[in-house]
């Protein structure tokens, strides 16, 4: 029987922050193709290591954050058949979902649609204010980009 978490209150003294996060990518080069050229993040790190590559890359306006991409075989322990469930996953656009702040959700769109990414919806305001739009990375991750009311 699961039991719901109780919430914990600031006075923990808990300060977590996000640091850094995993996408599974079909072909490291070209989603670093994506997000460094097309969405203009930062490589952190490119490691390769036993026959086995994962790269980090970040928004130059967030230093202390990272998104780590992967390939579904990097990780030891995944089987085969998981592996191929993975796969299937990415190829529905099922497994990874980002969303970003943006300043300007209709340039972002025409930005990101110029560049060739696979559309997932034009930009529309929200009923809860807002506006935004969303695509798929070259493995099917969507990506949304948010203009919240009021900025």
């Amino acid at each position: 029987m699961s039991q719901t978490p109780r919430p914990v209150h600031s006075m923990t003294g808990l300060d977590l922050k996000l640091s850094s996060l995993t996408l599974a990518v079909h072909d490291l080069d070209e989603a670093l193709g994506f997000y460094r050229d097309v969405l203009g993040f930062e490589v952190r790190n490119d490691v390769e290591r036993e026959g086995k590559r994962w790269v980090s890359v970040g928004p130059p306006s967030q230093p202390d954050v990272q998104i780590l991409l992967k390939s579904p075989d990097v990780d030891p322990g995944v089987s085969l058949s998981d592996r191929r469930a993975i796969e299937d996953l990415m190829a529905k656009g099922l497994l990874g979902c980002l969303v970003f702040v943006t300043d300007n959700c209709d340039a972002t769109f025409e930005h990101i649609e110029a560049a060739g990414a696979d559309v997932m919806q034009e930009p529309i305001n929200q009923p809860h204010g807002g506006r935004d739009c969303a695509f798929l990375d070259p493995s099917g991750n969507m990506l949304r980009f948010t203009h919240p009311r009021g900025r």
